[in-house]
């Protein structure tokens, strides 16, 4: 770990969605090898406890990500930034027949276009010093679709190839752009979300790992830790599974 804090130090990152479950779990990992992490986050009281926690001069921004004016302001106040990690999203389970077009609306807006917002406030000032990473967290379910979950899905699909299409963009700037893609992540959201299924549905998502087991917030962290810093910077437009082997599983 020294040796990657001493690649990450003294660079500064935002990270969206970052008061809890894996938002926070990569705030403290960059806190803790020296970055600058400014909290975006709508839970203010939450956000703020975590940057005091994590000190390094963190900080929060309560801000709406899907309204692009106040992300830009948000950005131009505490940035400039040589990290965006878009970690910031929402699911719902429902066949697709059962959704409405406000779910659609919803689930677009903050799982791709809070992305477009974020990466186009903080790409100018990237581009102009000619450094920078940006590493979206994406889900399996982008890659191999999901019951119950085709919405979800089709924004998490398009934040992949979005991801791509940015680092072939900007590679000439000494940009990078990947997509970490958690599978079952041990979180308090996870729990609330199978709370019906209990442990039963819990037992099924450890099976459709190759590992069988959930994974940790830690484990995303360590990812997007490496991706963000200096070491990382020859891995571009790529998308890195952090889901115990789930897509040779479901293969």
């Amino acid at each position: 770990m020294m040796e990657l804090a001493a690649r990450l130090s003294g660079l500064s990152a935002m990270v969206t969605g970052g008061a809890k479950g894996i938002g926070a779990a990569i705030v403290r990992r960059l806190a803790a090898e020296g970055v600058r992490v400014a909290i975006f986050d709508r839970n203010a009281e939450i956000a703020q406890a975590l940057a005091e926690d994590c000190g390094n001069g963190a900080s929060v921004a309560a801000v709406d990500l899907t309204d692009f004016a106040a992300v830009r302001a948000q950005i131009a106040l505490q940035g400039p930034f040589d990290i965006a990690v878009n970690n910031a999203g929402v699911d719902q389970h429902a066949f697709f027949t059962r959704t409405t077009e406000e779910d659609w609306r919803r689930l677009l807006a903050i799982n791709l276009e809070a992305v477009f917002n974020v990466t186009q406030a903080v790409l100018p000032a990237m581009q102009e010093r000619g450094f920078g990473r940006i590493v979206n967290i994406g889900s399996e379910a982008g890659r191999m679709g999901s019951r119950g979950g085709s919405v979800y899905a089709a924004a998490k699909g398009g934040l992949i190839a979005f991801t791509k299409s940015i680092a072939m963009e900007n590679a000439r700037y000494g940009i990078t752009a990947n997509t970490v893609v958690p599978g079952p992540i041990d979180t308090p959201l996870l729990r609330r979300a199978v709370e019906g299924g209990g442990e039963k549905l819990l037992q099924a998502m450890e099976n459709a790992t190759l590992l069988r087991r959930l994974g940790t917030p830690d484990e995303v962290a360590a990812a997007v830790a490496f991706l963000a810093s200096r070491e990382g910077g020859y891995v571009t437009g790529e998308t890195l599974g952090v889901s115990g082997g789930m897509g040779i599983a479901q293969a």
